[in-house]
């Protein structure tokens, strides 16, 4: 009988997703003759009537080079902690995993394609170990997921922000300001490290060094009194002051278990425009960070991982994600690849780059 594989996309969206679906539907029908089916929206498709449509080589043509995802995401769907909404307009969690279960049954589907960063990746682990036959595809612009040597995705959001950068180092420079750019990264500051150092920034301020304002502000005004009147900081939207806390917009329990950060760039500014007396600007790139279409090789990158899911479907390797490791990609356990976080480390080498070449980390 003709396998029936199912895909979806969750948690946030990002350049490579549909490289990610064309790589796995190129494959599954060209060389194992299977039927793919795309689930839409993540996890939310496949709670209540299941939302779903089948993916021919016609639905993937021209896909490649697309930024976002054909079938559609949401970073709210976990059907272990569902939100449903009570007669007098509260919202409760609860656990519809079977539904889940039921829906998956219902489609036909012999193997799922779970593609995601931490919180989907923990879902698909989950459901595993429920009996589903699943496979996962690490996703984020993070770059916060320890078992891959690197995720798609997060090769555009470095180019982007470093874009973003060369942009405002000459508007600053024109204005004589400090100029503080606050970039995504959740708790890993590969974003902001990265960009900053390809971008020439002045100060970086990342979750792994709680920095120190005063510390910060004498590099600043070091700087000035150099000559130099201008001033970049990228800040990482879960950077924090030593014995101070993470900015956030929302707590984890009033947005369906997800805490969501950001406001660290104003506070961060509003500190040196007192301290530096120089006019200061912010800006939050936010979702820029995830538009647009693919760098050449996270377009390569995640169509690897497309075609090593299904090659792993093939071989009933089930309950592994796919990983980048040195030049080739691999299974690992998803158990293994969600149990930890990968960090920057403070003292490793990428730091003391930045650091000898005369950027502050705050510390």
């Amino acid at each position: 009988m003709t396998k029936t594989i199912a895909i979806l996309t969750g948690g946030g969206d990002c350049p490579g997703l549909n490289a990610v679906i064309r790589g796995v539907v190129r494959t599954a029908i060209r060389c194992y003759g299977w039927r793919v089916v795309g689930i839409e929206d993540g996890f939310d498709g496949l709670v209540g009537n299941p939302r779903y449509r089948e993916l021919t080589l016609g639905s993937v043509r021209g896909i490649l080079q697309r930024g976002g995802t054909i079938l559609g995401t949401s970073n709210r769907g976990n059907p272990f902690s569902y939100a449903v909404e009570k007669d007098d307009g509260s919202t409760e969690l609860i656990d519809v995993s079977a539904q889940v279960l039921d829906n998956l049954r219902q489609i036909g589907a012999d193997a799922l394609i779970a593609v995601g960063g931490d919180g989907t990746l923990k879902i698909a682990q989950a459901l595993y170990e429920r009996g589903v036959p699943v496979i996962g595809v690490p996703k984020t612009i993070d770059n916060d997921l320890r078992a891959t040597d690197i995720t798609f995705g997060y090769r555009t959001a470095v180019s982007i922000v470093t874009e973003a950068l060369d942009r405002l180092h000459t508007t600053a420079e024109s204005h004589q300001r400090a100029i503080v750019v606050e970039v995504m990264g959740r708790d890993a500051g590969w974003i902001a490290l990265e960009s900053g150092i390809a971008g020439s920034a002045d100060v970086i301020l990342i979750p792994e060094i709680p920095y120190a304002m005063e510390r910060i502000c004498d590099a600043l005004e070091a700087r000035c009194q150099a000559g130099s009147r201008f001033s970049i900081v990228v800040v990482a939207e879960g950077a924090y002051p030593i014995a101070g806390d993470k900015v956030r917009q929302k707590q984890a329990a009033e947005n369906f278990g997800v805490e969501r950060l950001g406001g660290i760039g104003a506070a961060v500014a509003a500190e040196l425009n007192e301290c530096l007396g120089m006019e200061t600007r912010v800006v939050t790139l936010g979702h820029l960070q995830r538009g647009g279409s693919p760098t050449p090789y996270d377009r390569i990158l995640a169509s690897r991982f497309g075609v090593r899911a299904a090659e792993l479907i093939a071989a009933s390797s089930f309950g592994q994600m796919v990983a980048l490791k040195g030049q080739s990609v691999t299974g690992v356990p998803i158990a293994s690849a969600v149990a930890q976080l990968n960090r920057v480390d403070p003292q490793g080498e990428l730091v003391r780059t930045g650091e000898s070449l005369a950027i502050n980390f705050g510390r």
